[in-house]
């Protein structure tokens, strides 16, 4: 195989986990914009103040960053044990079957009780698919990437992320400016969580049409050569063999979880709620940020090849906690070209260490047990950060009455991932 085609065919492998993870993200970043427009007025009684019903409806939104390593450590075993492609492909398919049945779930005024119960068991279902999704798709790109390009193609699988948020985003920009405001919260929210049947389509593709990981595959034929006995639980095996390297790469992710989350849930909310922006101008925001994202991912992958990833990781922590306050002051002025600028530079800064987290958090763990512990290192972070970042903002602000509290909490998420990753690459350096 030539040097081209060998290329032809690891970039054609990484767009195609790109493309499985975007859509997976479309799918549980709709939720979080529902969540912040239309859930509070639809799932929950009418009788509870504003707040209050917010409040709820970002609690079903943390339940899936709460089924996350659940999934994580289900997807991990049998990506370990039967495949990266197989766990990606039961990933995509059950997060394409939870979007939908939300799609089409009555609201308060028809189920009562029985509706915010469903929503959270949905959500849950949601948070299984994309705590093993993630695994998958950085592994395909990574197992199959050149040893020295697994920064630049593991990228790709993390681009799913903002294209995610943009699709999502964009759907809703498009819903709600197509429909009257009455006709979007009564029926036109759901359209795009019906759209989530494309997510079907990817799920065959990568079953059927893409090959399972060299490294992977050349690792299981070792092992039955020498006849090497299986450990009964891959995930058991990883927390007991490498617990500090699942807890630091938590820490490292907490910054960028927080921070993401904020800057792309909570946000809008205070923007529409608390400022009384246009919905408009919040999505709008969000949705250049996030294709500001796409490139600087890629850079910063590229870039860790090179330089390495510890250093570029730390950068970008120290960054972006000293960004966190100029974010909220920026979006305080009710400029539209301002609170965009805001959020584009919180957006690309979370970049920098997000590009390189793929080759990072695989490099950490052997392949027997890599999806398994890359994953639950992931959302180990994803749980402790992200599940519960849009509620404490709300939360802070509503005790403080000031934004100044929430920039705080953002930077010391980002000062914890700072000392993380430094002390990763000790833990790195010791076990070499």
């Amino acid at each position: 195989m030539t040097t081209d085609t060998s290329t032809r065919s690891v970039t054609k492998i990484a767009l195609a986990a790109a493309a499985g993870a975007s859509i997976e993200w479309y799918d549980f970043f709709v939720y979080g914009t529902a969540a912040a427009l239309v859930f509070p007025q639809l799932f929950f009684p009418h009788t509870l103040s504003p707040y209050v019903a917010q409040l709820a409806a970002f609690s079903t939104f943390a339940v899936g960053f709460l089924a996350r390593p659940v999934g994580g450590a289900l997807f991990g075993h049998v990506g370990d044990r039967f495949g990266r492609k197989t766990a990606l492909f039961i990933a995509l398919i059950s997060m394409g079957a939870a979007s939908v049945l939300i799609g089409v779930l009555p609201g308060y005024a028809a189920l009562g009780d029985l509706a915010p119960v469903l929503l959270v068991l949905l959500r849950f279902v949601q948070g299984l698919a994309v705590g093993g999704q993630w695994g998958g798709a950085v592994l395909i790109a990574v197992e199959n990437a050149p040893g020295a390009r697994r920064g630049y193609y593991g990228s790709f699988a993390q681009i799913g992320v903002p294209v995610g948020l943009v699709l999502a985003n964009a759907v809703y920009y498009i819903v709600g400016a197509w429909l009257a405001p009455h006709a979007f919260a009564t029926w036109g929210w759901r359209l795009p969580f019906l759209f989530s049947l494309a997510i079907v389509g990817v799920g065959i593709y990568v079953q059927f049409r893409l090959e399972e990981t060299v490294e992977f595959s050349t690792a299981t034929a070792k092992q039955a050569q020498t006849a090497a006995p299986r450990s009964r639980s891959p995930i058991l095996e990883v927390v007991l063999a490498h617990p500090r390297e699942i807890l630091l790469a938590g820490g490292t992710f907490l910054a960028n979880n927080i921070c993401f989350y904020v800057a792309i849930t909570y946000a809008i909310a205070y923007g529409t709620a608390t400022l009384h922006l246009p919905k408009l101008v919040m999505i709008s925001a969000v949705m250049i940020g996030s294709l500001a994202m796409i490139p600087a991912l890629m850079i910063a992958g590229w870039v860790s090849d090179r330089w390495g990833r510890i250093g570029i990781f730390m950068t970008g922590a120290a960054l972006a906690g000293l960004w966190a306050f100029a974010f909220f002051p920026l979006i305080d002025t009710r400029s539209s070209l301002l609170v965009t600028f805001s959020v584009c530079v919180e957006l690309v800064l979370l970049s920098v260490m997000y590009g390189p987290q793929a080759a990072l958090f695989a490099e950490l763990f052997p392949v027997k047990v890599r999806y398994s512990g890359a994953s639950l290192g992931y959302q180990v972070g994803a749980v402790v950060g992200g599940g519960f970042a849009p509620i404490i903002a709300a939360t802070l602000l509503e005790r403080f009455a000031t934004t100044f509290s929430i920039a705080l909490y953002m930077s010391v998420a980002c000062a914890i991932s700072f000392v993380s990753t430094f002390l990763l690459s000790n833990a790195r350096r010791q076990s070499s």
